[in-house]
């Protein structure tokens, strides 16, 4: 009756939590995203549309539906998150009591279960069978922080797949687009090849006829070689990012389908920014962070309550025996009730250095938090800025390819004419390869 007089007491006292709250930490937000169209409407954002519809290209879906299904590093994250879910399940189990049973049965002379004992007569054999229910009472909020701590890295976990499933899929379309930029470039230098073939073709027969010199030759077989050593580079690179896409869809290295045309036919879509403090909600590198923050902080609170004593009942229901012989009598039944009451009085500063621990980290992970956002502001920035510088370059470089096109057309006419020095023949085709691999490279960008 004594002890059922502390419930009360014990349910009032649970109320408290120790440690600090948790409140998400301030960030220096922008009104709006550094290089944004003003005049759009920011609460738009293309993370508003789904994957499949940012990237219109078939062939292309069906990788990234692939690659989200297989990839190893995604299943792995995954295996992550319930392993986190399991440990968040456990911690919560504190909650409630913990039931258990034992049982021994022995037969000997002067012992019981297997120990040693002397009661002043001969006693041969025991049995025991007895259930256990204990409980601890969350008096300061220990077993509550240690609950949100684990809830918080379960849901740490699961941002860290959802980033994992953003990477994914954006590092397969990446790799894609990639690999046509590759191809593009490989018929650059297949095509500058043929050109110089021709050059050369043409050199020898006006060598041949006594209208030009050797040295007109050699210049155009050395710049037709220089544009053909590129063509096993390019047919390496190619090889290997097919590897890398194969590995993304969790497959062996091999070839990858693709369209040829997409880089031709797909324009960029328009990039409305949204709102910056919409990206702090939806980001999962900066959610993940914020659970971090949220975990350290209850942990400070487990590391504060560790200060205070812990209050456990007990309850013990069975039945002993010994002899052995007097187990059948129905006079050997146990049972207890027990309170328990521990904490600590001297560890030498270990518990101050504990929380100072826990604090600590908390700081760090704010700091964390912090530069996340910080990060996540700056790449929108760099993406919007260089979406419209790529578009002013590709104007001019679309601009210089054709006019060194027409160039090359100009001093071909001349040089056959005997108006044009086999100078100005190789030097405009010099000047045409780059510029043209110049505009692949911005294509790829863009």
């Amino acid at each position: 009756m004594r002890l059922a007089a502390l419930f009360p007491l014990i349910l009032a006292l649970s109320g408290c939590v120790v440690g600090p709250n948790y409140h998400r930490p301030r960030v220096q937000t922008p009104a709006q995203f550094r290089g944004a169209d003003t005049m759009a409407q920011q609460a738009d954002s293309l993370a508003d549309l789904p994957w499949w519809g940012v990237y219109a290209d078939p062939v292309l879906q069906d990788l990234v539906r692939t690659a989200l299904a297989n990839n190893y590093d995604l299943l792995t994250a995954a295996r992550r998150v319930e392993q986190a879910r399991a440990m968040a399940a456990e911690a919560r189990a504190a909650f409630y009591p913990a039931a258990g049973y034992e049982s021994a049965l022995s037969t000997g002379r002067n012992e019981f279960a297997g120990n040693s004992t002397v009661n002043g007569g001969v006693v041969r054999g025991a049995f025991a069978a007895v259930g256990r229910v204990s409980w601890e009472a969350d008096m300061w909020g220990r077993i509550r922080r240690s609950n949100e701590a684990a809830l918080a890295a379960y849901l740490q976990t699961e941002e860290a797949r959802r980033g994992v499933r953003l990477l994914v899929a954006s590092e397969t379309a990446q790799a894609y687009f990639e690999l046509i930029g590759f191809d593009l470039q490989l018929q650059i230098a297949r095509r500058t090849t043929e050109s110089f073939d021709a050059t050369v073709s043409l050199f020898r027969r006006r060598l041949e006829a006594g209208a030009a010199s050797r040295l007109d030759t050699s210049r155009a077989e050395a710049a037709r070689a220089a544009a053909a050593s590129t063509i096993p580079e390019l047919e390496r690179q190619i090889l290997l990012k097919e590897n890398q896409i194969s590995v993304l869809l969790g497959r062996n290295p091999g070839p990858i389908e693709r369209n040829g045309s997409l880089l031709e036919r797909q324009t960029p879509p328009a990039i409305p920014a949204g709102l910056p403090s919409d990206l702090l909600e939806r980001r999962p590198d900066v959610r993940s962070a914020e659970q971090l923050v949220r975990q350290r902080n209850a942990q400070v609170g487990v590391a504060q309550a560790a200060y205070f004593p812990r209050i456990g009942l007990t309850a013990l229901v069975g039945a002993l025996s010994t002899p052995l012989s007097d187990i059948v009598d129905g006079r050997t039944p146990a049972f207890s009730f027990a309170s328990n009451l521990a904490g600590p009085v001297y560890q030498g500063g270990a518990l101050k250095a504990r929380k100072s621990e826990a604090v600590a980290a908390w700081q760090q992970a704010v700091l964390g938090y912090q530069q996340t956002a910080l990060n996540a502001f700056r790449d929108v920035a760099d993406a919007l800025a260089s979406r419209e510088k790529f578009e002013q370059i590709r104007t001019q470089q679309l601009a210089t390819v054709a006019a060194y096109r027409e160039s090359v057309e100009v001093v071909l006419k001349r040089y056959a004419s005997g108006r044009s020095s086999y100078f100005e023949v190789l030097e405009a085709q010099q000047q045409l390869f780059p510029a043209e691999n110049a505009e692949a490279l911005t294509e790829i960008n863009r």
